[in-house]
């Protein structure tokens, strides 16, 4: 049992509980730097005129929440100054981002702060 959380404490994640009594490994994602970890909000799936596109003419959805976002600091000798914060709704760059699978149901995003263009308030 203590070997078992001396390696999840190794891999910085952390525990869970379950009712059976059974432990379960939960992944936590900290980004470093400058970038955010955002997950993709759902795009419409049918057309005003009321029209149900299948899956492949849907078009990338580019808003997202911000679930997590790194400390900042100097990036390519620059200062950067996180603006943006978990709960923060965005808008980023449609293609940006490298795409992280942590189990069936949540995909999320890592960019970079600079991926992301505007902040919707």
């Amino acid at each position: 049992m203590s070997a078992n959380r001396n390696m999840n404490a190794a891999m910085k994640g952390s525990l869970l509980c379950g009712d059976s009594g059974m432990e379960e490994y939960i992944m936590k994602l900290v980004p470093l730097g400058d970038r955010v970890v955002i997950k993709a909000l759902v795009a419409e799936e049918t057309t005003k005129s009321g029209i149900v596109l299948p899956g492949q003419a849907k078009e990338k959805p580019q808003q997202a929440e911000v679930i997590a976002v790194g400390p900042g600091g100097v990036v390519d000798g620059k200062e950067v100054v996180m603006q943006v914060k978990p709960g923060d709704k965005v808008i980023y760059s449609k293609y940006s981002g490298t795409e992280v699978k942590l189990d069936e149901d949540e995909n999320l995003i890592i960019v970079k702060q600079s991926d992301i263009l505007a902040i919707i308030e």
